[in-house]
C-alpha cells in the first residue's frame, strides 16, 4: 500500500492520517464512543479521580496510564499500553454482571490484562490499590532453571 501526501489550501504538505483513525489502538473508534469517553474524563467518579491522581504522570514505576480509553467497543477506566493492563474501578455503573462478563471476555480475547477494583478499596486503601496495580503491571519473570548438583553431568 502506498501512502500519499495531501496538500491543503495553503499548499502545505500534510501527511496522511494514521491507519486506524489515529486513536492508537487499531480499529477506528466510532465518534460517539470517543465523545462518551471524553465526557467521562470530564466527570470522573470520586474513586476514579482519586486513583487518577496516583496514576497520572507516570508516578507508579514509570508506567504511563491513560483514563477513559476506548478499546474496541468498550471504554476502559484506566489503561497502561506497555503492560496491556486495563484497570476497572467498579461502582454503581457496574450493576449489570452480564455486561461486565461480555466486556471481560472481549478484553481477555484481545489479550488485555484485566484488573478490577472496587470504589471502596480506592477510597479507603489507595496505597494498597497502587501496590496491587504495580504488581499486576510488572512483567512475569521467566522461571529460574533448577540448580545443578555438583558433579552431575548434563545429558
Amino acid at each position: 500500500m502506498m501512502l500519499t501526501r495531501t496538500t491543503d489550501s495553503n499548499n502545505n504538505d500534510t501527511p496522511p492520517p494514521p491507519a486506524g483513525g489515529g486513536w492508537g489502538e487499531g480499529e477506528a473508534t466510532p465518534p460517539s464512543l470517543l465523545d462518551h469517553a471524553r465526557s467521562m474524563r470530564r466527570a470522573p467518579t470520586p474513586a476514579e479521580h482519586k486513583l487518577w491522581q496516583a496514576l497520572r504522570k507516570q508516578q507508579i514505576g514509570g508506567l504511563k496510564f491513560r483514563r477513559q480509553v476506548p478499546l474496541g467497543p468498550f471504554i476502559a477506566d484506566f489503561y497502561c499500553s506497555s503492560a496491556r493492563l486495563v484497570v476497572e474501578v467498579d461502582g454503581i455503573s457496574h450493576i449489570d454482571p452480564r455486561t461486565d462478563e461480555r466486556r471481560d471476555a472481549w478484553l481477555k480475547s484481545q489479550r488485555y490484562n484485566l484488573f478490577r477494583i472496587s470504589n471502596h478499596d480506592v477510597l479507603s486503601n489507595l496505597g494498597g490499590v497502587v501496590v496491587a496495580i504495580q504488581e499486576r503491571a510488572a512483567p512475569t519473570p521467566p522461571p529460574n532453571p533448577l540448580p545443578q548438583m555438583e558433579g552431575e553431568k548434563m545429558t
